[in-house]
């Protein structure tokens, strides 16, 4: 197994003027007034019913003849679903969390088949395409800092009245955005013995075992590694379950383009859970963590206490 990776107008056209989609250029910008017109002039506010997620219907705009709704969540994870989409949407996320906002990551994740609309992140006036309608290849995640920043979900004109639904996930998290497998750059490099040890103190799950077999999804450009783990230290999700020869048993997914291949011998892993699936962080040699932990344990710079025997 290589190295492992490091784990990132208006309906009408009266009120409000349609942003043109980015080209490959710099980001789009909206006047700050214009927004602030649509805000005051014609925006409807609509809570969602359980703080995290949100439903609904854009034919409800020509009931009450409302170009923009206003949709406010409260949660570090969720999802939006916006069923035959007009006018357009802005998602307030608002984290119930003392963390502060500066430090958190906002990550959104199109549904299987979401058409209908334009996403955009939405930050003092400017719009920034972040998902076009129709591009939502399988797996694909947008990552950002946070930082008070708003969605804008905008729909698109449409011929026919069929069914359409735009949805994402969304999630919240104190990581940088390019801290995970979603960084852009050297996605797949090995991580050093700092990031190593780092890792095992702040992962979701940390684990000790070998590898089964190595699957690989190109649809999703994923590869999903099954695991055979002789000892658990930690996980938030039930990822590992008990296996019947003793044991736990579980898989984790990191980038097609990394590689991975069946090796032997035991491995430490670690990594996040990101949209309900366990994304591979850092994954050294067992020795060769051992190796790591004693040195820095004998300079007494290890960040956290774990056995290594």
């Amino acid at each position: 197994m290589r190295g492992a990776a490091r784990v990132a107008g208006g309906r009408a056209g009266q009120r409000w003027a349609r942003p043109r989609v980015p080209g490959p250029g710099p980001p789009l910008a909206v006047p700050l007034a214009v927004l602030l017109a649509v805000l005051l002039g014609g925006a409807g506010a609509q809570y969602s019913s359980d703080l995290c997620s949100w439903k609904g219907s854009g034919l409800t705009h020509e009931a009450h003849r409302k170009e923009v709704e206003q949709v406010y969540l409260r949660c570090s994870s969720g999802a939006v679903e916006w069923m035959y989409p007009t006018g357009a949407l802005i998602v307030n996320l608002r984290p119930n969390t003392f963390t502060a906002t500066r430090h958190l990551t906002l990550c959104i994740k199109p549904l299987k088949d979401s058409s209908g609309a334009n996403i955009y992140l939405e930050k003092t006036g400017e719009l920034k395409l972040l998902v076009r309608d129709g591009d939502h290849g399988p797996g694909q995640v947008r990552c950002f800092g946070f930082e008070q920043a708003g969605l804008f979900v905008e729909a698109t004109p449409q011929q026919d009245i069929g069914r359409r639904i735009t949805g994402f996930q969304y999630e919240l998290s104190s990581r940088r955005a390019g801290s995970d497998l979603h960084t852009l750059s050297a996605p797949c490099r090995p991580c050093s013995d700092t990031e190593v040890l780092l890792a095992v103190c702040t992962s979701d799950f940390v684990v000790r075992g070998a590898i089964q077999a190595v699957t690989h999804d190109p649809e999703r450009q994923e590869s999903a590694i099954h695991l055979q783990v002789s000892r658990l230290y930690r996980q938030k999700s039930s990822v590992f379950r008990p296996a019947p020869e003793g044991g736990w048993r579980g898989r984790v997914t990191t980038l097609l383009e990394c590689g991975v291949r069946p090796g032997r011998g035991e491995f430490l892993f670690s990594g996040h859970m990101h949209f309900g699936e366990a994304r591979l962080g850092c994954a050294p040699r067992f020795e060769d963590f051992q190796r790591m932990y004693r040195d820095a344990e004998a300079r007494g710079l290890n960040p956290c206490e774990m056995g290594v025997e």
